[in-house]
This record gives C-alpha cells, structure tokens and sequence, in this order.
C-alpha cells in the first residue's frame, strides 16, 4: 500500500460515510456501488485537498475521478507531481 493509499482509505473512513470496511474495499472497488453518496464525495474532495495540499481542477471534478480508490491515487498523484 503506498503512502498515497493509505491517507486516502483513513480520508473514506472519516468522510466518505461508506456502511462497509474501508480496509476490505479492492484499490479498483467501485466507491459508488460501495455507498459513497455525492454529499460524501464532496467531503472526500476536500479532505483530499487539504491533506495533499491540492486543488482539483474543474476537469477532475466528477464521478470518474472519484470512483475508485485507485482513480483517486491516480489524481492526487497527478496534481502533487507538478
């Protein structure tokens, strides 16, 4: 599990408002399917943000950047690499 990884599972743990076990949830897990709810993505986003010291362009703001822990490592990877 890479650093990135990590952060981002303890982030849907305390925002992501997701019924089930963070931990047993696959890096390629659908999160929608899992129960995050748009209000919770939002929650996500911005703890994302804040603990990444980033923010998400206009063209990452939408279900697909968000639909998977991977897609989300992806993302976070891409905004703290420039």
């Amino acid at each position: 599990m890479s650093a990135n990884e990590a952060v981002i599972r303890d982030i849907l743990v305390k925002h992501g408002r997701l019924p089930g076990d963070v931990g047993a949830l696959a890096t390629t897990s659908d999160l929608y399917a899992a129960g995050l709810k748009s209000f919770a993505s939002v929650q996500v986003m911005l703890a994302l943000e804040d603990a990444f010291d980033v923010e998400f362009p206009e063209r990452m703001l939408n279900r697909t950047t968000f639909s998977s822990i991977a897609t989300i490592d992806r993302a976070v990877a891409e905004l703290t690499a420039n």
